[in-house]
């Protein structure tokens, strides 16, 4: 399962869709602090903000994906991957947050729960063969981004 090659486009448009997690949690370490750095100012706004305007976009964006994904099951299976593929939309929804720490530990939590969602559907033959090894990945800097944003 995780041997299967990702397709190029996907892995590309993985990583791409990583930059703003990425650059936020470089933000919150102060990275760009130094005058020396020509960036606009948009660049260089407060990086636990934009993981939280972010993440708040992509965990939706990945419930629909799976939604995709149930579209292929049948019956029963159908069913409980159609109610299991709106759980980390809802969870974003009534779980933001009351201030910036819990919010990001809360979308924390939601693509934790996504992967295990994710490592279900291809269990149940409705991802592609290479959709685990793509989004452990990208799931695990995802983790990483919103600890610094948590914890530093």
């Amino acid at each position: 399962m995780f041997l299967t090659r990702i397709p190029p486009a996907a892995l590309l448009l993985g990583i791409a869709g990583l930059i703003p997690f990425v650059w936020a949690a470089l933000l919150v370490l102060n990275i760009f602090a130094t005058p020396d750095w020509p960036l606009p100012q948009v660049l260089l706004g407060d990086g636990r903000l934009i993981m939280i305007r972010y993440g708040g976009i992509i965990l939706p964006f990945m419930a629909g994906v799976l939604w995709g994904f149930a579209t292929t099951a049948t019956g029963s299976q159908a069913a409980a991957a159609y109610a299991l593929s709106v759980l980390p939309a809802l969870w974003w929804f009534f779980m933001p947050g009351t201030g910036v720490v819990s919010a990001l530990s809360n979308l924390m939590t939601g693509f934790i729960g996504l992967l295990i969602l994710d490592y279900a559907f291809s269990r149940w033959g409705l991802a592609p063969a290479w959709w685990m090894a793509l989004r452990v990945q990208l799931t695990g800097i995802v983790v990483i981004c919103l600890s610094i944003g948590i914890f530093l």
